[in-house]
This record gives C-alpha cells, structure tokens and sequence, in this order.
C-alpha cells in the first residue's frame, strides 16, 4: 500500500516545533512493508488541507495525518475530513464518556469546545485516546483510506501503534528488515572509511534492488545500510545474509565499529 503523511498545524511551518511524528510514522511504515513517496506540512486552514488531500490521493491509496484533533478553532483535521469523505457527523459514546469523565475529575462542566471532540465520522473505525482528549479513527471509503491521530506525539506514537494493529499492518504483503553497518571514521581509521572509498569498494553491490545496499555520510563514521523485503522477518533475514556477508567483506572487518538492525 501507498501511503502519503500530512502534517497538519501551523506551528510547523513556522518552525516552532520539530515534526517528530513524520519520522517516527515514516520509520514505522518502511519496516510494516508499505511505500512512503511524499510527505506534507500543512497548516491549519481548510482549504489548503483539502488541496494537500486532493494532491496526495493522486498517489497514495491512505493518507496518514496528524494533528487538528483538539478543542481549539483552529483544530479543524476531523471536521475537513468528514466533508472531504461525505460522512455524517455522530457522536461517539466512548469518546464522550471520556471526556465527561475527564471534567468530572476536574470538577467542571464539559464544555462544547471539548464535547466536539467526540464527533466522528459516521462508519469509522474510532481509537480511543488513553493518553490525552481527542480519539483518532480511521475512515475507508472508495477505495481511498484515512488515518487520522492527533498531534502530540506523546498521544499520537500510542495511538499510530494501536493503527498498525487494527489496520495497517493487516494492509501490508511484507516487511522490511535493514542492517545498519557503522563504520569508524576517518580520523579514527584513515580515508578509506570515508563515504566515497565505501562505495568505490562497494562496486555491483550497490546497484542491487532487493536486497539494497545504500551508504550515509555521517559526522561519526560513514554508515552501510542493507535492507531486503519480504513476506515474513525471517524470511527477509535470510534473503539479507548473502549481501551482508559480501558487503562486509568488501569493506574490511577492520573498518567496521559494529552491525546492528534497524
């Protein structure tokens, strides 16, 4: 499955926070198998989420978005998508039951900023949120999916694993499986360690699809990279060997600091 990450929220494209989510979600669909081409950062303003929804669908069969799940005006995410999709807006119970929960414990009223929270799209899968207010869900219509978790990541990294198992891993035909070679670095071994000489001694291996090999400057050291696909990890760690062992040896035992997966 193709899947396209937006970013939705002001505050990114200004810079003022780091989008952490992308890389832990991008991470996350590289090992489960499925391709990531694109991501976006959007801020909260409809019309420009719908045009980045419109772009994306082009190209991806799910779209993974983060943030605009709150209470505040300007967290309008869920309510874009439900007129994007054409769902009906309902009230889930669960949801709401939390919430009200939440401003009992409070010893406050629940007001409807925060009751709006509990609106979701009709037919969708809900993820309740154990770490914070607003639910996620997930919507399938038409062929074209949506996966929807809030922005803090402290909410969002729980409830993207509740995704994978509801959902995403169950849309994926394999997995990928990387060995990350860390050599030393030049000052520490010479210039042969350095990224350049790595590929020249690397030669063919680097022209392989799968497995693939790939080399990463690094202020530390150059790093190798071997990473296969297939249907199972096993069977992925296996279709790796061969390409470790040639690209290890292509480099020197003596180069390398360590060998470690992904």
């Amino acid at each position: 499955m193709i899947v396209e990450i937006i970013s939705v929220g002001t505050e990114l494209l200004m810079g003022s926070i780091v989008n952490t989510n992308a890389q832990h979600i991008a991470r996350a669909l590289a090992h489960m198998g499925h391709d990531a081409y694109y991501q976006t950062v959007v801020g909260d303003n409809p019309a420009r989420l719908r045009s980045a929804l419109d772009i994306a669908y082009t190209r991806a069969d799910c779209v993974i978005t983060t943030g605009g799940l709150g209470p505040t005006k300007d967290d309008l995410t869920k309510e874009m998508l439900i007129s994007y999709f054409g769902c009906t807006p309902v009230e889930d119970a669960e949801a709401l039951r939390r919430l009200e929960e939440r401003a009992a414990k409070r010893g406050v009223p629940l007001s409807e900023s925060m009751r709006k929270q509990a609106t979701v799209p009709s037919g969708a899968l809900v993820l309740q949120n154990d770490h914070g207010t607003a639910p996620g869900v997930i919507i399938e219509k038409d062929g074209r999916a949506c996966v929807m978790l809030p922005g803090p990541p402290k909410e969002m990294v729980p409830m993207f694993e509740t995704a994978c198992a509801k959902f995403l891993r169950k849309k994926s035909d394999k997995v990928f499986v990387s060995m990350n070679i860390k050599l030393y670095s030049m000052a520490e071994k010479g210039l042969p360690v350095g990224e350049s000489p790595v590929a020249d001694r690397l030669g063919a291996l680097v022209d392989g699809e799968n497995p693939s090999v790939a080399t990463y400057a690094k202020e530390d050291g150059c790093l190798v990279r071997v990473t296969a696909a297939a249907p199972t990890h096993a069977e992925a760690r296996r279709l790796l060997a061969p390409t470790l062992a040639s690209v290890r040896e292509a480099i020197g035992e003596e180069y390398i600091r360590h060998v470690e997966e992904d």
